[in-house]
């Protein structure tokens, strides 16, 4: 039996190789031919063979599932994709798990199919560390997107933004799992579907039937496979009244699939990451970068670390950091994975640096994460993982540590559909016949494009359609170090306040410093002394090595540079609107923060951002620009719909609005009380 972590399944291995849930005491497959059920009930009662071979030029086409289980259901329509599809058509997976398997299970169960090794083996490369919650896979060079929800799919289907075109519902027996066959199911399930939306299911059971019916679907029993006589499958007959939502986070009209043209404004993570989301997807970019390189500014540093500081309560900015950190290990891993110069999963060590972060680990650790995604160390344990003595216990996370964020960038620009304008100091952003045209400042057009993305970290208020943004720029300065023979025993990250990283080219890079109240570049031989104190922290042992470099402060290599955040430490990702606009559409809320206008956001047409990142951008950008290219295109966004809205750029003019209305009870407070 395997050893499940809280939230793996826990299974069998029955005659034939077979996986047997303990807990549901239940088969994931039919044990006489489980690949050609798949394609009897699944595919063939969807009808994708003929819905596919009918798709146009550049069509999409989604897929959502209850019970990832083996995965052999995503595997069978993507190989069946392959071979029918047209060629630049893009399948979007999404399906609900609540015990996922462990990657090592999973490669059990999908090895009694060779025949589908071509598409499971992508699959099994990225398939690891599957913490609860959102993780996207990104394969096929972008043909095909997987999200799978980690979670009760009570919990997770209604945080779902997509447009269903088929329903694989599957998943264990009603009789042996009647908690997920449910009324509430089948009402999501038609709420999310597209008018021709079709379902099949293993199961003939009438309660399901009747379920499905009473939601809008029209069913009908037809043969079932093999000793199963029957089975259902049918098609949506009515779509739902679809419940309120926010029109400020909702979805703006899509660009036209033949305007495939963007603009993205800005060559660092954020940027780059963005010009590669889109053209794995078949859009050609045309991407400004006002400096003669790529990641000139806060991308440049040497070495940049995965650094994935999360809460046990899980709010907001701990989830969006889980989701993006996972997504960005599967990118690296594949863009760079023959490239030891420009990433290394040596591992990250964040050391409990007092009695307060040692408790938050704790609770952390105990919440069953399974170990390939953290595992809480003592601080012999943790010396041994270093290479060096430390000065605390703490969390390992094994798939993380650093990258050079310049070469990311270079990778992630190479795609041939980016095109790179480079010394592109662009100043303007102006909608001319349908186009957004990027200006100098002496008005000169440098491009355009029907699409535009902005991802110039704090110059994106330069533009007039951001400028009401609320960014902010803060200083941080990285010291460089000479390796010495002591200091390069160390094997992995140390992270606590700051952070140390192995060396690369005999370098280490310490840091960071957190500025506000510098804003040029030069780089301090104050801050190369504060960035020395943080060692006390991490190593004794590297104290000790480099305590003779605090005479040398003035002249140690250093790096400056200045991040971009936002108030609320979360990045702004997304559709843009009108300000001015905005407020008068909305002015309902200043008087009442519960009112739900239905009235349309005043988007501005086709323009987008994606900055904000501050320290994080290597976490984060990746996953940023997944979700800027689901707002663009029109697919199932990456992150539940709360997270969405999170980094969402209206929450500001939002709270705005909100907070007038609080500002105004208060003067009216404050008039009674002088009364």
């Amino acid at each position: 039996m395997s050893k499940p972590s809280f939230h793996s399944a826990e299974l069998d291995w029955i005659e034939g190789g077979q996986p047997f849930s303990s807990l549901f005491a239940d088969v994931y497959f039919s044990r006489d031919a489980g690949l050609d059920e798949t394609r009897h009930v699944f595919l063939q009662h969807n009808r994708l063979p003929e819905r596919w071979q009918a798709l146009p030029h550049q069509a999409q086409f989604c897929i959502a599932e209850t019970g990832f289980g083996t995965g052999l259901n995503f595997i069978a329509a993507w190989q069946l994709w392959d071979q029918l599809a047209p060629p630049d058509a893009q399948l979007h997976f999404v399906s609900t798990e609540k015990y996922p398997l462990t990657p090592e299970d999973l490669r059990r169960a999908l090895a009694l199919w060779p025949e589908l090794s071509p598409w499971s083996d992508q699959l099994l490369a990225q398939y690891n560390g599957l913490a609860p919650g959102w993780q996207h896979f990104n394969l096929a060079q972008g043909r095909v997107t997987l999200t799978l929800l980690i979670g009760d799919l009570f919990d997770t289907l209604p945080q779902l933004d997509a447009r269903v075109d088929a329903w694989f519902l599957d998943g264990f027996a009603p009789a042996k799992n009647p908690d997920m066959w449910q009324p509430a199911l089948y009402q999501r399930m038609a709420e999310l579907s597209t008018e021709q939306a079709t379902v099949a299911t293993f199961t003939s059971v009438g309660e399901v039937r009747r379920g499905l019916q009473a939601a809008g679907f029209s069913m009908r029993k037809v043969k079932g496979f093999g000793r199963k006589r029957e089975m259902l499958s049918g098609e949506l007959n009515s779509r739902p009244a679809l419940p309120w939502q926010a029109p400020w986070y909702a979805r703006p009209i899509q660009a036209e699939r033949s305007a495939d043209h963007v603009l993205v404004i800005g060559g660092g993570l954020a940027g780059c990451s963005t010009a590669h989301a889109l053209a794995r997807r078949g859009w050609r970019v045309t991407l400004l970068e006002r400096h003669a390189e790529l990641a000139q500014q806060a991308s440049g540093n040497a070495q940049g670390i995965l650094y994935a500081k999360l809460s046990p309560h899980h709010p907001p900015l701990s989830r969006f950091i889980q989701a993006c950190y996972q997504y960005s290990l599967r990118l690296l891993d594949y863009e760079l994975a023959d490239a030891p110069d420009a990433w290394q999963a040596c591992g990250v060590l964040q050391l409990a640096k007092n009695e307060k972060e040692a408790a938050r680990q704790t609770q952390l650790a105990a919440q069953g994460y399974p170990p390939d995604f953290l595992q809480a160390v003592d601080q012999k344990q943790a010396g041994e993982l270093a290479g060096v003595s430390v000065s605390n216990g703490g969390l390992f996370f094994p798939a993380a540590g650093w990258v050079n964020p310049p070469s990311l960038c270079r990778q992630l620009a190479s795609h041939p559909l980016v095109q790179l304008h480079s010394s592109a100091q662009a100043e303007q952003l102006q909608r001319v016949d349908g186009l957004w045209q990027v200006r100098d400042a002496q008005g000169k057009v440098l491009a355009s494009a029907p699409v535009a993305v902005i991802c110039a970290a704090q110059d994106s208020t330069r533009f007039t359609q951001s400028s009401h943004l609320p960014l902010k720029a803060i200083r941080g300065q990285i010291t460089h170090l000479p390796v010495t023979a002591d200091s390069s025993a160390l094997r992995s990250v140390l992270c606590a306040d700051g952070y140390i990283s192995p060396a690369r080219q005999a370098e280490h890079h310490l840091g960071a410093s957190f500025r506000f109240d510098r804003l040029d570049n030069e780089p301090s031989s104050e801050e190369n002394l504060s960035n020395l104190d943080l060692l006390a922290a991490l190593s004794p042992q590297l104290e000790q090595c480099f305590a003779d470099h605090r005479t040398q402060a003035g002249t140690l290599p250093a790096r400056a540079a200045l991040r971009c955040t936002a108030p609320d430490y979360l990045p702004l990702i997304g559709p843009l609107a009108d300000p001015l606009a905005f407020a008068e559409r909305y002015a309902v809320l200043a008087k009442d923060a519960s009112q739900r206008p239905a009235a349309e956001a005043p988007w501005y047409e086709n323009l987008y951002i994606n900055a904000a990142h501050g320290s994080r951008g290597l976490i984060s950008c990746p996953l940023g620009a997944e979700l800027v290219a689901a707002w663009i295109t029109g697919e199932p966004l990456p992150l539940p719909q709360d997270l969405a809205a999170a980094v969402h750029p209206n929450r500001f003019m939002l709270r705005r609005l909100i907070r007038g209305q609080a500002a105004d009870r208060q003067k009216a407070g404050n008039g009674a009380s002088l009364d």
